[in-house]
């Protein structure tokens, strides 16, 4: 009898200290988006993959989420301070593959090279780099679906046809940005910050 109460007794003490532990080592996020700007369902995604890959994410201070079911005359492009919870909105462009009618809406979505679509998924943002658009971010896919985001010259850069208006112009799978804002953007989300592409509801 007592050997089957000390058994119970240590056995409760170690759930007890368990859930301590991992009550501990919880972090609250419910102070970013107070607006509730960003779709709900694509922040949650979010936040669970920042959270549990902390160490692999050195930028920590933004994490960028973009909502592609959204129509693209819409700031679908979000950018939120992690430590404020502050967010801030852009115009971003998609494939012209995934727009095949050009209707303003992305409705197919592909990680195949030479395919002028938009990836979904996590991605890690990497160096910036001068090339035919001018300043730029490189972007590593950590999905399966836009793992060739790097061999596809899938970056952030600034183009003349994101503007402001009932539709705006479409790239060739890249998440393209207004000139006027581009640097600012790139200058807060480089250096290995994380970025998710998903479809809102």
């Amino acid at each position: 009898m007592k050997n089957s109460f000390y058994t119970g007794l240590f056995v409760g003490l170690f759930l007890l200290l368990s859930q301590l532990a991992q009550a501990a080592s919880f972090r609250d996020y419910s102070y970013l988006d107070p607006d509730k700007v960003v779709p709900a369902k694509l922040l949650q995604e979010a936040v669970a993959y920042y959270d549990a890959n902390l160490d692999k994410i050195e930028n920590q201070r933004v994490m960028g989420v973009i909502d592609y079911k959204q129509h693209n005359s819409k700031e679908r492009f979000y950018i939120i301070d992690m430590e404020s919870g502050r967010v801030e909105r852009y115009l971003t462009a998609h494939g012209k593959n995934s727009d095949p009618d050009f209707d303003g809406y992305a409705t197919k979505f592909s990680n195949v090279p030479d395919s002028n679509t938009t990836s979904l998924g996590f991605f890690l943002t990497a160096e910036t780099y001068y090339g035919k658009n001018g300043y730029s971010l490189r972007l590593d896919g950590l999905s399966s679906t836009n793992s060739n985001a790097r061999e596809r010259a899938i970056v952030i850069h600034g183009a003349d046809y994101v503007t402001p208006g009932p539709k705006i112009g479409r790239s060739y799978g890249c998440p393209a940005v207004e000139m006027r804002y581009h640097q600012e953007l790139i200058d807060q989300i480089k250096g290995g910050a994380l970025l998710y592409a998903g479809l809102g509801l």
